[in-house]
C-alpha cells in the first residue's frame, strides 16, 4: 500500500509526546484525564463483538463482489487501510513547539492574550486570574475551564477544541507553527503600523489604491520598514503568494454570479456602511477587554453591493456564518464545477471513457472533503491558539499604544509604531491611540495566533487545488470574463489590466484563501503573521488528509493529485 507522510513544518523535536512543555500549555500526554478515559474507553470498545448487517458468506450478494473479495476479505482490508494509516501518522515526529517567551518574560502578561479576564483601569490583566488560565489550559477538562474566572458575560471561545483527537490527517499537536513575533520586536510594531493603515484605508476603493492620498501614506511609510520593503501601490495589502499580486485585488471567486441549485447567488453582498469604527475610547475598549457585552450589531448599509474595498472584506468574514469562511469556498467549487473546469490531471476519471465519478472523485467528493479539513484545520489552529501561544490581539496591542503615547504606563514597543504616520492621523481622527476596529465587540474570544478563518482558507484552497486543474486560464472557463466591482459596489466592469492573461485557476484559488485571510486583518481583529501561519497550518492540514485517504480507492487508478502549494512548490499527494 502507498501511504505519504503527513506534512510538519516548523522546529522538529523527537517523536515523544513527554516532550510536550509544560510552560507552553500543552496538555501532558501522559496524566490528562480526557486522554486517560480516552483510551480506557478504547480498551474496553475492544472488547466487545460487532454486529454485522452484511448477508451471509456465499449468498448471491458475495458473488457481485468480484475482485474486492468476499466479506471477510473486504473487513480485514478496511482494517489494514485504517491501520497502516495510524501506523503513518504515528511515524510523523512531534515538533518543538516553540513560543516567543513573552508570557515568561513579563510579570503583567502584556504579550499574551486575555481577553474576558479581569483588567486594571489601563487594561493590564489581574495577574493572579491569567495564571488561573494557564492552570485550566495545563489540565485540559472542560470541568476546569468552567472555572476560569471571567469579568463579563462573554464566553471563551472552544479552547477543548485545540485537545480534540482525529480519526484522518495528523494530528493537531504533530503540526507546529514559528513563534509569534515578541511584543516588543520590530517586526510584530511594523506589522501594527500596517494594520493602521488598513484601518484607515478601509474605505478607499481597491481600484482607487493608485490615486488616494490615504493609501499612497501608506505605501510611502510600510516601504520604508523591512517587512515591506518594496511595496507599491499594486501590491498593498495584499497576500503573500505570488498570485495574490496578479490581476485584481479580490478574487473572481468572490465576485462572479452563479446558481446554488434553483437559487441564483449574483455575487452581491451584505455590506457596512462607512466611516464606522469601534472601541476607540479608553471606556469602550476597557469594557470590551473584560467581556461586558452585550455589542452592537453592524450597521449595514440597505444596498448589497459587489466587493469593492477593505470593508467590504471585513463585512464579509463576519458575516460568514458558516465556519470561517468555509461557505467562499463551498461557493468557490460550485461555481468552478458549473463553468466545466478542467480537473486536476490526477483525476482518474479524466481518462475513463464509460464511467463518470460522483461518490469518489466528483461534486459530492470534493465538496464534503472541504467540510471535512475545515473540522480538522479548526482543531490545529485552536490547538496552537489556547494550548501554545496565546498570542495577544491587536486591539489588546493598540492598548499598549494608546497608553504608553499617553505616559498612562511604560511598555517595551518599538519605535517604528510609536513614530508612525499612520499612529499620528489615527490619533487626529479619533483622539486615541487605540487601533479602530470594523467590528463592534472588537475581535472574538480566543487567541491571535493563528488566524482561524486563515486556516480554513489554506485548507479549502488546498482542496480546490486537488479538484481542478490550475494551471487552466481563468477566462478560458464557460462565462469567465476578469471582471472588478466599480467604485460604488452596484455593477461590475471588465478589468483591463496588462496581466489579465496571467490569470488562472489556482491564481483565483489562492487569492480567494487570501482575501478571507486579510478581511480579517482589515478588522483590525487579526496581524498579517497570524494570516501567513494559519494559511501554511491549514494547507498542511489538508495535505495529511488528503495522504491518509490515498489509500481507500478500490480499483480506481489513482496515482495522486497534482497540488501547487502556497509557496510555489508542487506535489504529488
Amino acid at each position: 500500500m502507498r501511504l505519504l507522510r503527513g506534512v510538519v513544518f516548523g522546529e522538529r523535536a523527537p517523536a515523544n509526546p513527554r516532550n510536550s512543555s509544560a510552560s507552553c500549555g500543552t496538555v501532558d500526554a501522559d496524566t490528562s484525564p480526557s486522554r486517560r478515559e480516552f483510551f480506557t474507553r478504547v480498551r474496553n470498545a475492544s472488547a466487545i463483538s460487532l454486529v454485522s448487517t452484511a448477508m451471509p458468506v456465499g449468498s448471491s450478494a458475495e458473488a457481485g463482489l468480484g475482485a474486492l473479495g468476499g466479506a471477510h476479505e473486504r473487513v480485514t482490508d478496511s482494517y489494514e487501510v485504517r491501520e497502516e494509516a495510524a501506523r503513518a501518522q504515528r511515524q510523523v515526529s512531534v515538533p518543538k513547539q516553540t513560543t516567543n517567551g513573552d508570557e515568561q518574560k513579563y510579570r503583567n502578561f502584556i504579550g499574551n492574550y486575555s481577553k474576558g479576564l479581569p483588567h486594571n483601569a489601563i487594561g493590564e490583566v489581574d495577574p493572579s486570574a491569567y495564571r488561573s488560565l494557564l492552570s485550566v489550559v495545563r489540565q485540559g477538562t472542560a470541568v476546569a475551564f468552567e472555572q476560569v474566572p471571567l469579568a463579563g458575560n462573554t464566553k471563551l471561545v472552544n479552547p477543548l477544541a485545540g485537545s480534540a483527537f482525529d480519526l484522518e490527517g495528523t494530528d493537531s499537536h504533530q503540526l507546529a507553527i514559528p513563534p509569534f513575533p515578541a511584543v516588543a520586536s520590530q517586526a510584530l510594531a511594523d506589522e501594527a503600523v500596517e494594520l493602521y493603515w488598513m484601518a484607515l484605508c478601509r474605505d478607499v476603493g481597491f481600484t482607487n489604491f493608485a490615486t488616494d492620498p490615504k493609501t499612497l501614506g501608506a505605501v510611502g511609510e510600510l516601504s520604508k520598514l523591512p517587512g515591506f520593503t518594496g511595496v507599491t501601490s499594486e501590491t498593498l495589502f495584499r497576500g503573500f503568494t505570488v498570485d495574490d499580486v496578479i490581476g485584481p485585488y479580490v478574487s473572481q471567486l468572490l465576485l462572479k454570479p452563479f446558481n446554488y441549485g434553483p437559487y441564483e447567488i449574483t455575487g452581491r453582498i451584505s455590506v457596512c456602511v462607512p466611516g464606522l469604527d469601534y472601541l476607540t475610547t479608553e471606556a469602550a475598549w476597557l469594557a470590551c477587554r473584560n467581556g461586558q457585552g452585550p455589542f452592537p450589531a453592524d450597521r449595514l448599509d440597505a444596498q448589497p453591493r459587489y466587493i469593492r474595498n477593505g470593508r467590504d472584506l471585513a463585512t464579509y468574514v463576519h458575516l460568514d456564518t458558516s465556519p470561517g469562511g468555509f461557505i467562499a469556498f463551498h461557493n468557490a467549487g460550485i461555481f468552478l464545477f458549473a463553468n466545466d473546469t478542467p480537473l486536476n490531471s490526477g483525476n482518474p476519471y479524466r481518462q475513463y471513457k464509460k464511467q463518470s465519478a460522483f461518490g469518489t472523485f466528483g461534486v459530492p467528493y470534493f465538496l464534503g472533503l472541504l467540510g471535512e479539513v475545515v473540522q480538522r484545520a479548526l482543531k490545529a489552529v485552536w490547538y496552537a491558539k489556547w494550548f501554545v501561544h496565546r498570542a495577544l490581539r491587536p486591539e489588546d496591542f493598540g492598548g499598549l499604544v494608546h497608553m504608553s503615547k499617553t505616559h498612562k504606563a511604560a511598555y517595551p514597543l518599538n519605535s517604528d509604531v510609536l513614530n508612525s504616520a499612520a499612529l499620528a492621523m489615527a490619533y487626529q481622527k479619533n483622539g486615541t491611540y487605540f487601533l479602530p476596529q470594523a467590528y463592534p465587540e472588537g475581535c472574538p474570544q480566543h487567541p491571535s495566533y493563528a488566524q482561524g478563518h486563515a486556516s480554513i482558507a489554506g485548507a479549502c484552497a488546498t482542496i480546490l487545488k486537488a479538484a481542478f486543474d490550475g494551471d487552466v486560464p481563468f477566462s478560458a472557463l464557460t462565462n469567465s470574463e476578469i471582471v472588478i466591482a466599480n467604485e460604488d459596489g452596484l455593477s461590475l466592469a471588465p478589468y483591463t489590466g496588462s496581466d489579465a492573461s496571467q490569470i488562472t485557476v489556482n491564481n483565483e484559488i489562492n487569492k480567494l484563501a487570501s482575501n478571507i485571510g486579510r478581511g480579517r486583518d482589515f478588522a483590525g481583529v487579526h496581524w498579517r503573521s497570524d494570516y501567513t501561519a494559519g494559511m501554511r497550518l491549514g494547507e498542511a492540514v489538508a495535505i495529511s488528509i488528503l495522504s491518509d485517504q490515498s489509500n481507500i480507492y478500490a480499483g480506481e487508478d489513482f496515482t495522486g493529485f497534482t497540488i501547487t502549494k502556497f509557496d510555489g512548490t508542487t506535489i504529488s499527494v
